[in-house]
């Protein structure tokens, strides 16, 4: 869920599946403005595609020697094939040439036959489509169960596992090792390699199983602890270091397929709250290997099994940095392993009361005597600036764990490590320092520390740095903004203006929709901290007018919807309320990122009780304002969004007429161990807090309408959430509309549900706001 699920909220809140951000609609029918029939927003222009916003490149990649820009693009005149095309660096304002035409791709690639996952878990890694080799002379394909390389040159592709065929062959995870020498994938839940002049595969690991993985990830790992992978090649290509995760301690949930004749299950690993959760070691292996579980050996991480090995780096070529963090989270250690006797020592240590937040900044200098380190909690005694905030900054250390220098200080974050130019001293960083809405690109000089702002134009500007850190391509966008990316330079400080545009934007329907101005606030708190707030009114806004308004949420731990950034199917269902008459308030509660991590950890050991508090205090500036009716306010949210809906209408029975909650948590402990532990401890140390904090206990609260929804297939918040909830209305004898969409997951994104669930929403407001 949030902590990661606030960054997975992020992703619905720029696609189209967005649901989180904005449910609610129309005023009272006297004075409902009906949307406008000459182009203004409907649900189908918003959700079906494809869409108000133009696409973007696709699987873009640097060439390994940085001069190329890589891309997936659908073919010309071939809507349902791909090619892959790049933009040569140095003469960047031709066209895109062809590196691979669609034609070889279809005739050398067979048809995916993989499921479409859920958007968690798994699901949230992304597959790489196609992988440069270390020479840039040919390109990886991966697909269900066989890998094929295309020489660039002679413009021929041959596939290479030869004895791969069928579903038992199935292979994933595929990464070349730095020299190029090899292709490791998994199969049949063990790592394994083949090496490209002889296509001759090598098992590396053995016993691996639906229970036992090496290599590969569970559920909860890349759910919770946004982990991407699970086996690393050493600089030499001599090692491949893996994480084991044994999950036969893990509880076992079943997924029905109630849309089957038999109802099929699914089991799902599934660790809930103070249960067992998943057994993490890392090991080592030659390659390539003899075939015998000799040939491994484990790393001693420590004597207790209850932690989370949560990432691993290689420092040198025998050297691993493994972050250990035990169950409660409070503590990161850093450590150093030889691989060569399997021993760890603790090469730097950082706690917290409350939690650690996980990153992916670390990065270790070529020769491996440096690391760069990012952190919300300065070293104590080092030298280093006070940081009472508690704002994520960047230091160097030396492997001794001794602080070089701290690069960057002051009241705001640093968002993301970009890239690293080693050569010319430079770190490259996406930042808050502008405004806590909006991230732009910064690089710091490791000499001088001397920080210099690269992007100028207001909103949100991500980016991917080339190798030799020459150029970027950014991903800008704004509130009103759809992402458009541009080609830049590095060596001088530019506005998109003057960059070359590559993909994106606004369609013309979109534009000639001429959508309402965004107004930005800073709300007071009952304490009078002063919280971050978004703001849309109707098209023709009347200050003399009565309107209703809606409190679109989300609400969780180290989330962030007040951004300058654009918020795609989400915010244009905002517009599409605000023409139905609705003024829409958006508001970031304490718990929420980008204000450091002091401001999150208010909610410690205790959900909902804070967050509903702050956005009270929301509500009490609505009413502040002469044009809100106070008798008409409405709320909704997905996900942790709809946890906070209900407990908005439960704990706030007076102050809510209607509340829409989509996919919510309703018992906390019917959630995973990593997040909900991370904020509450176990129910077995905070019973009380989890009783107060689970909606389920309060459904007799109930008064105003209510509408819910879920999906049967939901692997991340189950179904059991809202069927739990559905008896304690019935036991309390309260009513609430709820509507199930059988087999669908977290998200609700296939296109026929997904109207259908807007369409729902909207008329739901219609009849009772």
């Amino acid at each position: 869920m949030a902590g990661t699920l606030a960054q997975r909220f992020t992703r619905f809140a720029t696609g189209f599946t967005l649901m989180a951000v904005a449910f609610v609609a129309e005023t009272a029918r006297a004075q409902t403005r009906p949307p406008s029939s000459d182009g203004g927003l409907t649900v189908e222009k918003i959700f079906t595609r494809p869409g108000l916003t133009q696409p973007l490149l696709r699987s873009v990649q640097w060439s390994p020697d940085g001069k190329l820009l890589s891309f997936v693009q659908p073919a010309t005149g071939a809507a349902q094939r791909i090619e892959v095309r790049a933009i040569d660096l140095v003469h960047p304002e031709a066209e895109p040439r062809l590196l691979v035409d669609s034609e070889k791709l279809q005739e050398m690639l067979p048809p995916s036959r993989k499921k479409a996952s859920q958007a968690t878990g798994l699901g949230r890694i992304a597959p790489q489509q196609y992988q440069w080799m270390p020479d840039g002379k040919a390109l990886l394909f991966p697909t269900d169960d066989n890998l094929y390389v295309f020489d660039l040159a002679k413009q021929t592709g041959k596939r290479l596992l030869e004895d791969a065929a069928g579903e038992a062959s199935a292979v994933s995870n595929s990464r070349i090792s730095p020299d190029g020498r090899w292709v490791s994938f998994v199969r049949n839940h063990d790592v394994w390699v083949v090496e490209l002049s002889t296509g001759k595969p090598a098992q590396l690991t053995f016993r691996g199983s639906e229970e036992v993985l090496h290599g590969e990830l569970d559920w909860v790992y890349p759910e919770e602890l946004d982990i991407r992978e699970a086996y690393w090649w050493s600089p030499d290509s001599k090692r491949i270091a893996f994480l084991e995760l044994d999950e036969r301690p893990v509880t076992r949930y079943p997924l029905v397929d109630l849309l089957s004749y038999n109802g099929a299950t699914e089991w799902e690993h599934y660790p809930k709250a103070g249960a067992a959760n998943p057994v993490a070691r890392v090991g080592v292996v030659e390659v390539p290997s003899k075939e015998t579980i000799r040939g491994m050996r484990w790393i001693d991480t420590g004597e207790d099994k209850e932690v989370y090995l949560a990432r691993v780096n290689w420092l040198d070529v025998k050297s691993l940095l493994i972050q250990r963090m035990p169950r409660s989270q409070r503590r990161l250690d850093l450590l150093l392993a030889d691989t060569v006797e399997g021993t760890s020592r603790i090469m730097l240590t950082e706690e917290d009361p409350h939690w650690i937040n996980l990153s992916d900044d670390l990065y270790v200098f070529p020769g491996g005597k440096r690391i760069l380190w990012s952190s919300e909690i300065p070293p104590i005694g080092s030298g280093a600036f006070p940081n009472p905030g508690g704002y994520r900054h960047l230091y160097l250390y030396d492997t001794a764990g001794r602080l070089l220098k701290q690069l960057t200080h002051g009241e705001w974050e640093v968002a993301g490590v970009d890239g690293v130019d080693a050569e010319h001293g430079f770190v490259y960083f996406t930042a808050t320092e502008v405004s806590v809405r909006e991230r732009h690109l910064y690089r710091v000089s490791m000499d001088s520390g001397e920080m210099t702002r690269l992007t100028f134009d207001a909103g949100t500007h991500r980016v991917t740095l080339s190798p030799g850190a020459r150029f970027y391509m950014e991903t800008y966008s704004n509130a009103h903004t759809p992402p458009v990316q541009y080609l830049q330079r590095t060596d001088a400080m530019h506005n998109v203006m003057e960059a070359r545009r590559l993909a994106g934007g606004a369609t013309p329907a979109l534009e000639a929709m001429h959508l309402g101005p965004v107004e930005w606030h800073a709300v007071p708190a009952q304490d009078g901290t002063l919280l971050q707030a978004r703001f849309i009114k109707p098209p023709g806004f009347d200050p003399e007018k009565k309107y209703p308004a809606i409190l679109s949420l989300y609400g969780g731990p180290h989330a962030q919807l007040v951004v300058d950034a654009w918020s795609g199917g989400g915010f244009l269902f905002d517009e599409l309320l605000a023409q139905h008459g609705y003024l829409i308030l958006t508001l970031d509660n304490r718990g929420s990122s980008g204000r450091g991590h002091a401001f999150e950890t208010p909610i410690d050991r205790h959900f909902g009780e804070l967050e509903l508090a702050d956005q009270l205090a929301g509500v009490a500036w609505l009413k502040k304002q002469s044009f809100v009716d106070p008798a008409r306010i409405g709320v909704h949210g997905w996900s942790y969004g709809g946890y906070m809906t209900l407990t908005a209408m439960f704990h706030a029975p007076d102050v809510f007429k209607a509340g829409f909650a989509g996919a919510p948590v309703t018992d906390w402990r019917d959630y995973d161990t990593i997040y909900t532990e991370r904020y509450m401890g176990t129910p077995q140390e905070n019973p009380q807090g989890y009783k107060n904090s689970s909606p389920v206990n309060f459904a007799e609260k109930l008064q105003g309408k209510l509408l819910i929804v879920a999906g049967t297939g939901d692997d991340n918040v189950h179904f059991a959430n809202t069927a739990q909830l559905s008896e304690a209305l019935i036991n309390a004898q309260k009513y609430a509309e709820v509507q199930i969409y059988p087999g669908r997951g977290h998200g609700i994104s296939d296109p026929p549900a997904q109207l259908h669930v807007f369409r729902r929403v909207l008329q739901f407001f219609l009849d009772n706001l």
